[in-house]
């Protein structure tokens, strides 16, 4: 394929002039559809390629992980406001009434 690169026409869009051929599958594309990848303008087909599906399983390793902490800080969450409320709970009702500081060595009588 020794044609001039703005003779030719992207590859999915056919409406579109070339200006950029990939170095993997050299077919001809778009700017929307090459990305710079390793200094280097790349398909998106041979990009996925490139990345092995154990990539995209810690993708989701990762997901799943995010998803545990959450939970974690939400139970954290709750049980630091549960044992703030039993703290309050077992305060005694003498205290609530004023009555706690009434008759104490304080005071003479």
């Amino acid at each position: 394929m020794n044609s001039l690169l703005s003779q030719q026409r992207c590859l999915n869009h056919a409406g579109r002039e070339a200006v950029a051929r990939c170095p993997v599958c050299h077919q001809c594309y778009c700017r929307e559809c090459v990305t710079e990848h390793d200094d280097r303008l790349i398909c998106a087909a041979c990009l996925k390629k490139a990345f092995p599906p154990l990539a995209r399983r810690r993708f989701r390793l990762a997901r799943v992980l995010r998803a545990g902490q959450c939970a974690l800080g939400m139970l954290t969450a709750w049980l630091f406001f549960y044992w703030m409320g039993q703290a309050l709970l077992s305060i005694p009702t003498s205290f609530h009434e004023g009555t706690v500081w009434q008759g104490g060595w304080w005071e003479a009588e």
